[in-house]
């Protein structure tokens, strides 16, 4: 099988870039997007050609690490599955391929197909977390919850961070993502309690940084973890919900 990979090649962050085109013999249909990358990359060394840098780490589909745009869409043209999930066997024979970074303006390029998404960092920073007392873990029973709440809460812990559904929102909202991590905190029994102040803190660091949501639903379409469109109003309900709260303000 034959392709030809139209790849972003960019060498700095303020550096211009630009698309390489590569023909590539050997490909295989049951080749991933990343697998591909290395066997175009192994050809590019054999040539003395520097390789294409991109993201990876666990290839399974968990770690979130390895989002790119496949001819335009974010983690390629299968709805809800990672580029490391992704098959070239999508490709007729001969055909071009377009790789590139994950385009949004809060992953800016680091070096060809990487991009710094440590943005999505800073709204679990902001209270994306529980304070708890530190020591010897409780028994598993000792808080009872619903077996309803904690399946859905479960649910959109499955959120692996990808960064997918910023880069496919037309307004680059980080709705789906701060909404799948305040709404698993909000519906246990302990981070239940810092609800409000969460609410307050996550939906300040997604407004500096991102842009609203205006409910297009992009995002549910390349979302790996299958979050459901319903979680996009979670980040405007605990907004709400916080603005008549009577929880004073942690100092």
């Amino acid at each position: 099988m034959k392709l030809i990979v139209d790849v972003w090649r960019q060498k700095a962050p303020e550096a211009v870039g630009t698309f390489h085109s590569y023909e590539l013999d050997g490909c295989d249909e049951r080749m991933s997007i990343l697998e591909l990358l290395d066997h175009l990359n192994r050809n590019l060394s054999s040539r003395g050609v520097e390789p294409v840098a991109f993201d990876s780490d666990c290839r399974e589909g968990i770690c979130g690490a390895c989002g790119i745009q496949v001819d335009g869409r974010p983690h390629g043209f299968s709805e809800n599955l990672p580029a490391c999930m992704q098959r070239v066997g999508a490709h007729a024979d001969g055909t071009h391929v377009c790789l590139e970074p994950l385009r949004s303006g809060a992953f800016p390029v680091i070096r060809d197909l990487v991009v710094d998404r440590s943005v999505l960092d800073r709204i679990t920073m902001a209270g994306g977390f529980a304070s708890v007392d530190t020591g010897l873990a409780p028994d598993a029973d000792a808080i009872p919850i619903r077996h309803q709440d904690a399946e859905g809460a479960l649910d959109l812990a499955a959120c692996i961070g990808c960064g997918a559904c910023v880069a496919a929102c037309p307004n680059g909202s980080a709705a789906l993502y701060a909404g799948a991590r305040m709404g698993h905190l909000a519906a246990l029994n302990i981070p239940g309690l810092e609800r409000a102040e969460r609410a307050r803190r996550m939906n300040g660091a997604m407004d500096q940084y991102f842009g609203s949501c205006s409910g297009y639903g992009e995002c549910i379409r390349v979302c790996p973890a299958n979050i459901p469109f319903d979680v996009v109003a979670v980040a405007s309900h605990e907004r709400l919900r916080a603005l008549w709260s009577r929880w004073p303000q942690p100092r």
